[in-house]
C-alpha cells in the first residue's frame, strides 16, 4: 500500500513539473512566452521524478515476483523435505491433500494471480528443459492441475432447470478428480466401457467448456492457457482410451 501511495505522489509531482516546464499553469492555460519561468531546475526535478517512478515500478514488480515465489514454496512445503529433496509421488499420502487444501484456500483469498501462475509456469518450463528433475516437474504440473480443477469446479453446467445434464455432470466429475483417476472414470462412464456417455457426447461438452473458458478469461493470460490445457488433457485421455479399446494405434 505504501509503495502504491509513493507511486501516486511521484506521478502527481511529475505531472505538475511537466506542465510547469512546458509552459502551462494549473488551470491548463498556456502561459505567455514572456511570462514563462522555465528553469533548468524544473527539468532536473522532472528527470528525477521520472527515474523515481521507474525505480518504484521495478520495486513493485520484484515484490510481486518474490511474493509469488514465497506462495509457491508454502504450497509445496508438505511435499518437499527439510533439505528440499523432492519425492514424487509423496511418501506421505496426506501431503497431496494438504497441498490441495492450501491451493483452494489461497485461491479464495485471491493469492493465485497471474504473477503466481507465471512463476509456476516458468519453473515448470525450466524443469522440462533441464530434464534431470522429474520429481520437480511432476510436482509443479500437479500444482497447475489442482489450480485448474479448483477454478473449473466453481461453476456447474450440469443442471438446466430441473433437468440433470448427464454428460456435463460426467465431465464435472472428471474435472474434480485427480488425474490418476481419469482412466477409471472414463472407462466406467463412456459407452466404449461400462457407461452411458458416448465419446462424441463427451467431446462435444469438452469443446463447449473450452469455448466458455475462452470467453470468460483474458486472452493470452496464464489462467486461460492453464484452464484450457487441463480440459484438453481430459479430451486427449478420452481419445486415447477409445483408440486403445478399439484396437487403433
Amino acid at each position: 500500500m505504501q509503495i502504491q501511495e509513493n507511486c501516486r505522489s511521484l506521478l502527481l509531482k511529475m505531472s505538475l513539473l511537466s506542465m510547469r516546464a512546458f509552459g502551462y499553469d494549473l488551470l491548463l492555460e498556456l502561459i505567455p512566452v514572456n511570462r514563462r519561468m522555465i528553469k533548468h531546475k524544473d527539468y532536473e526535478e522532472l528527470a528525477i521524478s521520472v527515474m523515481s517512478i521507474v525505480d518504484c515500478l521495478v520495486h513493485k514488480t520484484n515484490e510481486k515476483i518474490e511474493s509469488a515465489t514465497d506462495i509457491l514454496k508454502e504450497i509445496l512445503k508438505p511435499i518437499v523435505d527439510g533439505e528440499e529433496e523432492i519425492n514424487w509421488p509423496p511418501r506421505d499420502p496426506e501431503a497431496l491433500k494438504l497441498m490441495e487444501k492450501d491451493i483452494i484456500q489461497r485461491e479464495q483469498e485471491g493469492q493465485l494471480d497471474e504473477g503466481f501462475l507465471a512463476e509456476v509456469s516458468a519453473q515448470l518450463r525450466q524443469a522440462k528443459e533441464d530434464g534431470d528433475r522429474p520429481g520437480l516437474e511432476a510436482m509443479l504440473q500437479k500444482v497447475l492441475q489442482l489450480y485448474a480443477s479448483t477454478i473449473l469446479s466453481k461453476r456447474s453446467y450440469a443442471k438446466k432447470g430441473e433437468e440433470i445434464l448427464k454428460t456435463e455432470q460426467f465431465l464435472e466429475t472428471i474435472i474434480k478428480a485427480p488425474e490418476k483417476q481419469w482412466n477409471k472414470l472414463l472407462l466406467n462412464g463412456m459407452t466404449v466401457g461400462k457407461g452411458e456417455i458416448s465419446p462424441e457426447e463427451l467431446d462435444a461438452v469438452i469443446k463447449k467448456r473450452i469455448e466458455r473458458t475462452l470467453i470468460r478469461t483474458e486472452g493470452g493470460s496464464y489462467r486461460q492457457r492453464i484452464l484450457t490445457e487441463y480440459l484438453k488433457g481430459i479430451q486427449s485421455r478420452a481419445v486415447e482410451i477409445v483408440q486403445a479399446l478399439q484396437g487403433k494405434p
